[in-house]
């Protein structure tokens, strides 16, 4: 064998895994996210100050609990026109009636409505941003906010086949930030952002085995979780990266912090007492939906998206917890990588190569996911 192929055989070698010190670097974030969190974020008010907003319009997915929903509440009460995005439309509609009775003596009625969307289902995806698409209205701001974190359960699959972690935290929002980009696009400058993890640190992710089922690693709810959370981090980069400047839409992934939200309602009920015991270091939904208020809303994103654009890596904009710019992980900066996944998801979520270009000149994709598909 020549040294020439040896050097290409080395080249292309695959990644199995984090080394050791990239691990121990990623569990040392988190533990210094869950134990400072507080103390860093002392500086921000709770809740947020938001600025008048009655010029956006706002989708936000998994709002009627936890996070998204006071997300979606505080930007309706600044002004925003909210669009909830979720599952279970009952409940958003209770939720609406009851935010607008407790704002009825404060001025205008909140402008809410409430839409249905399961991330289980990337028909239900298509669905979706069609029938948003065809108001032909602008989208300022898509906040990709739902997610699931199954700690301790066995492995699931959707019923497009794909693991539960990586459909809802990443394809699924994948698929629909590409298919609404010509509503992004008409409500330019517009965001998307992800609301993503400080446990994207300890992930891993295999293009040609996000499903985990090739047998080289070992399933668990938190590889699951956390190989999810950097798949969505590294598909933003080459997002960020492919969008042209002249479109001004931002992407940011952003920390919310180690929140108590109804992911605790499936954890072991030993684990649940130790969250009730540990309420210092743990934020609240109001607390940590911080982070998402100010990456949607804060008027210096746009140019610090605009300078990241000239770097030699594609990173898009990570905001910290504390509401502050910071990097995602070494892993997440792999841009061959990151690369890869770009074009596996594309490929997983039933798109051409080329969607981004021709949503953004508006022409018409077809996906291989909706209800108008044999």
């Amino acid at each position: 064998m020549s040294s020439e192929t040896r050097r290409m055989k080395t080249k292309i070698k695959k990644k199995e895994g984090l080394g050791w010190m990239e691990w121990i670097r990623g569990w040392a974030c988190v533990f210094h996210e869950f134990l400072f969190q507080r103390f860093m974020s002392s500086h921000l008010p709770n809740p947020l100050s938001l600025p008048p907003l009655s010029h956006l319009t706002c989708i936000v997915t998994g709002s009627t609990s936890g996070i998204g929903r006071e997300t979606a509440r505080q930007l309706a009460e600044a002004g925003a026109h909210v669009v909830m995005a979720v599952r279970n439309t009952k409940a958003a509609h209770d939720l609406i009636q009851q935010w607008q009775r407790d704002w009825s003596a404060k001025g205008l009625p909140l402008n809410i409505e409430a839409m249905e969307l399961d991330l289980l289902s990337l028909d239900s995806v298509v669905n979706f941003s069609n029938a948003w698409n065809a108001r032909l209205a602008p989208l300022h701001v898509l906040i990709n906010n739902a997610g699931i974190f199954a700690m301790g359960e066995e492995q699931k699959f959707s019923k497009d086949g794909y693991e539960q972690h990586m459909q809802v935290n990443h394809l699924a929002p994948a698929l629909l930030s590409l298919l609404l980009l010509p509503s992004l696009n008409r409500g330019s400058p517009s965001r998307i952002i992800n609301v993503n993890s400080v446990m994207h640190y300890v992930g891993f992710v295999d293009p040609d085995d996000i499903n985990v089922v090739s047998g080289r690693r070992k399933f668990t709810s938190l590889v699951g979780y956390s190989g999810s959370k950097l798949a969505q981090v590294m598909f933003s980069n080459v997002l960020f990266k492919r969008l042209p400047l002249e479109s001004r839409i931002s992407v940011v992934c952003l920390s919310p912090g180690i929140v108590l939200t109804n992911v605790a309602r499936d954890l072991p009920r030993s684990v649940q007492v130790q969250y009730a015991l540990i309420p210092y270091f743990i934020f609240s939904p109001q607390e940590g939906c911080r982070s998402s208020l100010f990456s949607a809303t804060d008027a210096q994103i746009p140019d610090h998206c605009e300078k990241l654009k000239t770097g030699d890596k594609p990173i898009c904009t990570f905001i910290s917890q504390d509401c502050k710019h910071t990097k995602p992980s070494e892993e997440a900066q792999n841009v061959e990588t990151a690369n890869r996944v770009w074009e596996k998801t594309v490929e997983l979520i039933g798109l051409p190569l080329d969607a981004l270009e021709r949503l953004l000149q508006g022409q018409e994709v077809q996906c291989r996911y909706g209800t108008h598909q044999e």
